[in-house]
């Protein structure tokens, strides 16, 4: 008797959730699953693909939806699917905040603004909360309508790295703290101490705002990354090999989500996008650009906070040419040290071995 494994014992092995037609009788034993009714069995050595499946080994991230599941009609529908959870969530999210606000006393802002809540805390509160849906809704997508592991938009390996996502963020803090300091320096020596100007809002008030944006903002963060730098790459990525029209068609979107501010801000988000597409790629996950999109926000919240300008606090894309020109040194320098750093800690930017789970050819 050979001591060679059958390939079906090593299908079995490397995905126990395949099928294998072992023909049935006193030689292959019971069929695993009855042949339909009016059809002939499934010959000896037939495999049943599983449901749901990775991409093969050695895929790229933004290759990661290359599982052979999903053809023009499935990817059209994973389309429809986050842009209509996303805007349901939203509105939920919107709806939930005006009645929990309206419990708690406080007032909707007046007609004409961009504020749903008079009270700025709560109102940036509910707008976090509303953006974190992109989360669930584009994990739900890929397993519904892409049929493979839902965690394959967070890295090649199907999960958060968590080492890693703390070591990003022990270089994202400190360099987006220097960046910031440098614009505000900018901006009081060409303006004087008035660019400083605001009403501290209290030690309390300052505690209490700090410990909504650093619960809240991590999953905003999060959300767009899930959404920008994660699903629309692997979907591109779906069926084109080159990264960058993903890269570069997300980018773009990303800063017109952000809405129409000065060139400058329109400049500036497009330019880090694009620079955080290509950290994505090279790195193999979402760890890094979710560690320096929350530093950014986090940093962003708390000097808005502090100085009393919550309620006159705008997006990115308001952003002036002198954080532009700071960006154009600082994103580069982020993702090329933390490129580097992934070199040197084994990050993984292909997925590995096991991860092969669509069914071996026929002997």
């Amino acid at each position: 008797m050979s001591d060679t494994p059958h390939p079906d014992d090593r299908l079995r092995a490397a995905d126990p959730n395949a099928q294998v037609w072992d023909g049935g009788g006193p030689s292959g034993g019971a069929a695993p699953w009855p042949p339909p009714q009016g059809r002939p069995a499934p010959p000896a050595g037939y495999v049943q693909p599983p449901a749901f499946a990775a991409a093969p080994a050695g895929s790229r991230y933004h290759e990661q939806a290359r599982n052979g599941r999903q053809g023009p009609l499935g990817r059209l529908g994973e389309v429809l699917l986050v842009t209509v959870l996303l805007a349901v969530g939203l509105i939920a999210v919107t709806v939930a905040g005006i009645a929990l606000g309206h419990g708690l006393g406080l007032e909707l802002a007046p007609d004409g603004g961009d504020r749903v809540l008079s009270d700025p805390l709560a109102d940036e509160a509910m707008g976090l909360a509303g953006l974190a849906v992109g989360i669930p809704v584009v994990l739900l997508a890929v397993r519904v309508c892409g049929r493979r592991p839902a965690g394959t938009v967070l890295s090649v390996l199907g999960r958060l790295r968590w080492r890693w996502l703390a070591r990003c963020a022990a270089v994202a803090f400190p360099l987006m703290a220097l960046q910031m300091g440098g614009l505000l320096l900018w901006g009081w020596i060409e303006d004087g101490p008035e660019s400083l100007s605001g009403e501290f809002p209290g030690w309390l008030a300052m505690l209490l705002g700090s410990a909504v944006f650093l619960v809240l903002v991590p999953f905003q963060a999060a959300a767009e990354e899930f959404v920008f730098r994660g699903w629309l790459a692997q979907f591109f990525g779906g069926f084109l090999r080159s990264p960058w029209p993903g890269i570069v068609v997300a980018s773009l979107l990303f800063a017109l989500a952000h809405g129409f501010g000065a060139w400058s801000g329109f400049a500036l988000l497009f330019y880090s996008a694009v620079w955080w597409g290509w950290l994505v790629i090279r790195t193999g996950g979402l760890e890094a650009v979710i560690a320096i999109h929350t530093a950014n926000n986090v940093l962003s919240y708390g000097i808005a906070l502090a100085l009393g300008q919550l309620a006159d606090s705008g997006t990115a894309a308001d952003a002036p040419w002198q954080a532009l020109v700071l960006e154009l040194v600082c994103a580069p320098a982020y993702c090329l040290l933390v490129s580097k750093l992934s070199g040197r800690y084994g990050v993984e930017r292909l997925s590995p071995q096991h991860r092969i789970t669509l069914p071996l050819p026929r002997r």
